[in-house]
């Protein structure tokens, strides 16, 4: 079976106005050195404008705020004339007219939401992938081949990623995407690089859909998870930095390096604030019942990676892997009779799983079930939804959750009370505290203010070392 890599590069791995695209030739080099099939999956890129640097993403939903207002055009951005300087002189008359013809389409979607008044669905698809994903795999495609490396790009007119009709948050199809498979193959066949772009689905009537933010990760488990029987398929997440045991920007001492996740323990990190990959790129996997590696890798020192498995080997290491956290969230507090249809209904119709079960709690007989959601403005924006299967139903927002992750934490003597402990020496209140074995994570929730969060995560960091386990 031969060996495929899928490579995802996000906009900082691009880097600002496609700094990073020499060391992504170098990487697209190494991979082609291994002898491998190579699909390359890219986001939009960065760019600075008003001196802030920002995803075209961020770039192009702040023009469709500011539509009846007078806007910089969108073809007046100039980080794709930076990225063009990167491709042969042979292809640059060509790639300008690309840069051309994708802005307009996207300017045009942008154009119809004013007329419209309405930024949504596929006017909102395809003003973002016209100017971002969609536009930056095919101008990749020339500068590969500028550094004598064949690679071809997927038009809109051969996408591979199904979805049903949830456009603005698609859910992946897998039957219908098998059947879209043949021109993806024939260029592996061909042992060409396949450039694509993130994000983006369609659906079989041919509508463009969007992911959620990060979708160009599902993108490349997806293009994983159709591809897993006919490859050895392998799907390295390139960034800046391979996982260490806490965000850097908070902790900046005493930090390990992570050199493997279980599924569950990246699965887990993701929700809970630490940006390793989307979390429901595991729940994919794993309701399509394949395995495969996720590898996380620095790709300015590619030795340095984290490898992610269903199963990992054992290791020497502390089982306490990660301390990260999560601002912004909410507590739905719902009478326990009525928790069943919710939870139905989230799965169901919305699709929805971020959130977590906490122990029940009881007043005057009755038992309520407390639901902690990991994204805040999703509850407001579903308030009413949520209310409708309980009256006496309540939610309490300003919540954030600290979060200790490792699948054998129970290892760890006296866990529980060393993090009650170190939170309260810093004089947070512990609003809730839920640790179970078998769940890999122990959270502990207080209230959303200041930097309640940083504080604790930095406070349980520290004693990380001085906690003895079997």
């Amino acid at each position: 079976m031969d060996r495929l890599i899928i490579a995802k590069f996000g906009g900082s791995a691009i880097g600002v106005n496609g700094s990073n695209i020499p060391t992504i030739i170098k990487r697209i080099k190494s991979f082609k050195k291994e002898s491998a099939k190579l699909i390359v999956v890219f986001s939009a890129p960065l760019t600075i404008q008003k001196q802030q640097i920002k995803s075209m993403t961020d770039v192009v939903l702040d023009i469709s705020k500011k539509l009846h207002e007078e806007t910089t055009s969108i073809n007046k951005i100039e980080v794709y004339k930076n990225i063009t300087k990167f491709v042969k002189t042979k292809y640059k008359t060509h790639v300008s007219e690309l840069v051309k013809s994708y802005l307009t389409k996207s300017k045009n979607a942008l154009d119809e939401a004013k007329i419209k008044n309405n930024f949504s669905d596929e006017i909102r698809a395809k003003s973002l992938a016209y100017s971002g994903e969609i536009l930056m795999s095919s101008i990749m495609k020339y500068v590969i081949q500028s550094y004598g490396i064949f690679a071809e790009s997927i038009s809109f007119d051969y996408w591979p990623i199904i979805t049903d009709n949830n456009i603005e948050n698609a859910n992946f199809l897998p039957s219908e995407s098998k059947k879209k498979l043949t021109q993806i193959k024939k260029l592996l066949n061909d042992d060409v690089v396949v450039c694509i772009g993130g994000f983006v689905g369609k659906t079989a009537d041919g509508i463009m859909t969007t992911y959620e933010r990060g979708g160009s990760d599902r993108t490349a488990v997806d293009l994983g998870i159709l591809l897993n029987k006919k490859y050895e398929v392998e799907v390295s997440f390139e960034k800046d930095s391979s996982i260490v045991s806490a965000d850097p920007k908070i902790v900046n001492t005493g930090l390990t390096e992570i050199k493997q996740l279980s599924y569950n323990e990246a699965r887990l990190a993701g929700m809970f604030g630490m940006k390793i990959l989307d979390p429901i790129v595991i729940k994919e996997i794993l309701e399509n019942g394949v395995e495969f590696p996720l590898k996380i890798t620095n790709m300015k020192n590619p030795l340095l990676t984290t490898m992610i498995k269903k199963q990992i080997t054992p290791e020497n290491g502390h089982p306490l892997k990660i301390v990260t956290g999560k601002k912004n969230c909410a507590i739905l507090r719902i009478e326990s009779t009525c928790v069943d249809k919710l939870l139905k209904s989230l799965i169901s119709d919305k699709r929805y799983n971020e959130y977590i079960i906490l122990s029940p709690s009881t007043k005057d007989g009755i038992e309520f079930t407390r639901m902690l959601f990991l994204d805040g403005n999703y509850v407001k924006k579903n308030q009413r939804y949520l209310l409708s299967f309980d009256p006496l139903a309540n939610i309490i927002y300003n919540r954030g959750v600290i979060t200790v992750i490792g699948d054998e934490m129970w290892r760890v003597q006296q866990i529980v009370s060393k993090i009650g402990h170190s939170i309260g020496n810093i004089g947070l209140n512990i609003l809730n505290m839920d640790a179970q074995e078998e769940t890999s994570r122990i959270i502990v929730i207080v209230k959303d203010s200041d930097s309640n969060i940083e504080k604790g995560i930095k406070s349980i960091h520290k004693i990380k070392s001085t906690i003895k386990f079997i």
